[in-house]
């Protein structure tokens, strides 16, 4: 069987509009599997360069998946080998959840496999 692996990658400014209001963080941070395809989560690692707590929200079709939540000033490491399959057609995207008005740059890094 022939996997590929897929990555949503990139350093990221951003500014918060609330907790309970995560937004998209950039365009590059979201993927559709190919129809046909199956993909599954790996890992994923974030930093946080802001003085305050922020959530990297893993949206799956339109909801809220998985939460990875990232303290001030550091970074998290996840590995999610093999939770669920991703059928095609799903819509993955990471949006960023911080207080309102906070300024910082996010790290982000997760990896994914097609098959």
């Amino acid at each position: 069987m022939h996997s590929t692996p897929r990555f949503l990658q990139g350093v990221f400014g951003f500014t918060g509009h609330g907790l309970p209001k995560p937004v998209p963080v950039d365009p590059a941070l979201a993927f559709t599997v190919p129809a046909g395809k199956t993909a599954q989560a790996l890992y994923f690692r974030g930093g946080n360069s802001s003085g305050e707590l922020v959530t990297v929200v893993l949206v799956r079709d339109g909801r809220p998946m998985r939460y990875f939540p990232i303290g001030a000033r550091a970074d998290v490491h996840v590995p999610l080998r093999v939770v669920e399959d991703l059928l095609g057609g799903t819509v993955l995207e990471l949006h960023l959840a911080a207080p309102e008005g906070v300024e910082g740059t996010l790290v982000v890094d997760f990896g994914l496999v097609e098959v």
